[in-house]
């Protein structure tokens, strides 16, 4: 018998193993959303559809589903306007620094979506400090001009431009310089070359861009929350939190119709994706592999002061007038150097028990998120890549669906399935134990990918002599497969943790007293009239992000390519 085929023997002995990875990960990233749909159409009743007709057809969910529409499809405009723009220039020219503009790109990705919305709020309106300490407020008594579908819609696009150029980005590199050079021949100059060259072959990655960038705002809570709420303007993701909130879990077969509502669109924009993505290659077989590079010339230095520029108004101006209000004594007081102080900043991170307990629990969470779905990470990945059969392309799909899905969705979702245990009395529902279940379902294909990438690099031949030594599969994953994937695993987890420490769509429907996390207290912080606490917190967490995602950026030439969303 050949070394290969006894290897083989060996292996195939001990796949009756790999159900118990399988079945866990299922369960947790199907379970919730098969309750949720038992409870949307009413199996527990006889499987009716009278509930979801009667929810359907109130005048809030139909109102609350256009704003969801409105706002999700103007912001996913503004996304494809800026995204595309960094992409063309990024992707296709010589402009300069090019990892410093991505790298600063990301950040409002990565900064939570209140956050975001807290720190605009701070740029305008007249209890604006920024714009007091500048004299440049408007009067006291004037609106808050993103108290408004246009604010939401705004924010939104900021929020998610990243997504836009990071998939367009991608489709960019495979356009071959031979293309543009055999225009160039055949007499197309300047903007007719990009007209009808490089812009036909980007339109499917654009295409599945926008849809992402529209799923991913349809679900947004923290925007719509702190810009809706106030002036009375309800998405589907807010009117179901209002109505959690207010009626508690009676409501819950009511709130899950609405998550339904929201799922469904998503469901569509995620097929859309797919099967954008699936042409974005078309017509680029058997060219060359050499990418696309055009020369700027003269026009370079006014490209690169006007993209700096722009991201200095949409990071560097809020996150400074959110840095402002952290530091002044009360809100609304103009700053100046003889009233700054860090009073806010002290009474949030040493005295307030809320905060504490909110930083201790994100932490928490996170960590354990992060840990737990790195253990789970590594074999699934290698299951995937050295077991292909149903199972596993069943399981490689289904780790999608939590995270494309709202988050709002998968709350709902989880609070069906741990309201209480079946079989028993036990109840999750309040308790941090339900939060880091919705985390893993959600986030497990976050730290799935990049070890997925890493696994696929590796060569078999290790884990066959291994095998043929002896060892068993528990020892090869732990000796030979742990070590070369876990660079990947770790730039996972950081991603798995920078996404997780600062969630509020999913735990603003699960916690309860005594499990808040950052983002339910910052939202309450300034839902309550305490924005300069708010704003303190929050300007904390943006530096912990930065600074977690600066180690990343500076860790990436050791990790495997494509582990790193930003970077090439």
């Amino acid at each position: 018998m050949s070394v290969r085929s006894f290897a083989t023997t060996i292996s195939r002995s001990q796949d009756r193993l790999i159900p118990l990875l399988l079945l866990p990960v299922a369960l947790i990233a199907l379970g919730p959303i098969l309750r949720l749909l038992a409870e949307g159409f009413g199996f527990g009743q006889g499987l009716t559809l009278s509930h979801a007709t009667e929810v359907l057809g109130r005048d809030s969910t139909r109102i609350a589903l256009g704003h969801s529409l409105l706002t999700a499809g103007a912001g996913t405009v503004i996304s494809v306007l800026i995204g595309a723009a960094f992409a063309f220039v990024v992707a296709l020219t010589d402009i300069r620094a090019k990892a410093a503009l991505v790298f600063c790109l990301m950040i409002p990705m990565m900064i939570p979506p209140q956050i975001t919305a807290l720190a605009w709020m701070q740029v305008t309106g007249p209890s604006s400090v920024l714009l007091k300490t500048l004299g440049l407020a408007p009067p006291l008594g004037s609106p808050q001009p993103l108290y408004s579908s246009g604010g939401i819609a705004l924010l939104l696009g900021l929020q998610h431009a990243s997504i836009v150029f990071l998939t367009l980005r991608a489709g960019l590199r495979l356009i071959p310089a031979d293309l543009v050079e055999a225009a160039r021949i055949s007499g197309a100059r300047g903007p007719r070359v990009w007209a009808q060259v490089v812009l036909p072959l980007s339109l499917p990655s654009l295409a599945a861009g926008a849809a992402m960038t529209f799923v991913t705002a349809l679900g947004n809570f923290g925007i719509p929350a702190m810009l809706g709420i106030p002036a009375r303007y309800s998405t589907l993701p807010t009117l179901i939190y209002q109505r959690l909130v207010s009626m508690g879990p009676s409501v819950l077969p009511e709130v899950a119709v609405l998550a339904l509502l929201i799922g469904t669109v998503a469901i569509l924009g995620v097929l859309a994706n797919r099967l954008l993505l699936r042409r974005r290659a078309y017509g680029l077989v058997g060219l060359s592999g050499r990418p696309l590079s055009l020369s700027l010339g003269r026009a370079r230095l006014p490209v690169e002061i006007g993209f700096w520029l722009f991201l200095a108004a949409i990071l560097v101006v809020p996150l400074a007038a959110l840095l402002a209000t952290s530091v002044i004594p009360a809100y609304g007081v103009p700053l100046s150097l003889s009233n700054a102080t860090l009073h806010a900043w002290h009474e949030v991170l040493f005295r307030q028990p809320v905060t504490l307990r909110a930083y201790g629990n994100s932490l928490l969470l996170a960590t354990a998120a992060a840990v737990i779905l790195m253990a789970v990470a590594v074999p699934l990945a290698w299951v995937i890549a050295r077991r292909p059969s149903w199972g596993t392309r069943v399981i490689d799909t289904l780790v999608d669906l939590p995270y494309a899905l709202p988050g709002v969705v998968l709350a709902i979702a989880c609070i069906l399935s741990f309201l209480r245990l079946p079989f028993t009395q036990v109840t999750l529902y309040g308790t941090l134990t339900i939060i880091l279940l919705a985390y893993l379902s959600r986030f497990l294909v976050v730290m799935l990918r990049p070890v997925q990438a890493a696994v696929g690099q590796l060569d078999p031949a290790m884990e066959e002599a291994a095998a043929a030594a002896g060892a068993r599969l528990g020892r090869r994953l732990r000796t030979i497969v742990l070590p070369l994937a876990a660079p990947a695993a770790a730039a996972g987890a950081i991603l798995v943790f920078l996404t997780a420490v600062n969630e509020l769509t999913v735990s603003a429907l699960l916690w309860a007293a005594g499990t808040e996390t950052l983002g339910v207290v910052i939202f309450s912080l300034e839902d309550s009239g305490d924005t300069v606490m708010a704003a303190a917190l929050a300007s904390s967490i943006v530096g912990l992000i930065v600074l977690l995602m600066g180690m990343v950026q500076l860790a990436a030439p050791r990790l495997p390519k494509g582990c790193v969303p930003w970077l090439d």
